[in-house]
């Protein structure tokens, strides 16, 4: 088991999993705003099961899907993850960097500065030459976000999602990348 590192920003700690995050994590996402860009329900039984996979990978490799608390405030406003795109695709494999976050903490640059934390630690201590981002075409939000981190969107890396219906609305994703910067290439 990798020690879990707790990642300190001014306002946030990105954290390993309580107990007590598990039902903040099935509240967060019984919000349909929440799940708005994801092409899957996630019911209770869904998300109970995939924070118990979430918390055992953290603690296995030291990096993974952090716990987003609030210094001073919420004890979990969201997920912030680190891991290896788990499927299939052109562009893979790669590391991967993501969020989620209650509606209520929208809006306050958390995402933003967790994930620029979250990249630091990739880059730093784990030494990784490149980080993905994607989503949904339609979910401008995330996009911003992915912008603000500096990073690049080229439209020939989008792709069509291979978890993703090919009917279905979300199908379509756009590819964000940032390399190293402190990597000799």
């Amino acid at each position: 088991m990798a020690r879990v590192p707790t990642i300190a920003t001014s306002r946030l700690l990105l954290r390993d999993w309580r107990d007590s995050d598990v039902e903040a994590w099935v509240q967060m996402n019984a919000d349909p705003r929440v799940t708005e860009f994801f092409a899957r329900d996630y019911t209770r039984e869904l998300c109970e099961a995939s924070a118990a996979v979430m918390r055992e990978q953290l603690e296995r490799n030291g990096f993974g899907w952090w716990v987003v608390e609030l210094r001073g405030g919420a004890a979990f406003a969201g997920v912030i993850v680190l891991q290896a795109v788990p499927f299939e695709a052109r562009f893979a494999p790669a590391k991967e960097i993501g969020w989620r976050f209650g509606v209520e903490h929208w809006g306050r640059g958390y995402a933003t500065e967790g994930a620029r934390a979250a990249l630091g630690y990739a880059f730093g201590e784990l030494a990784w030459p490149e980080v993905v981002a994607f989503t949904a075409a339609s979910n401008r939000r995330s996009q911003r976000v992915m912008e603000r981190l500096g990073m690049t969107h080229d439209p020939a890396d989008d792709f069509d999602h291979p978890n993703v219906a090919p009917s279905h609305p979300l199908r379509r994703h756009v590819l964000y990348r940032i390399r190293n910067s402190n990597r000799q290439t």
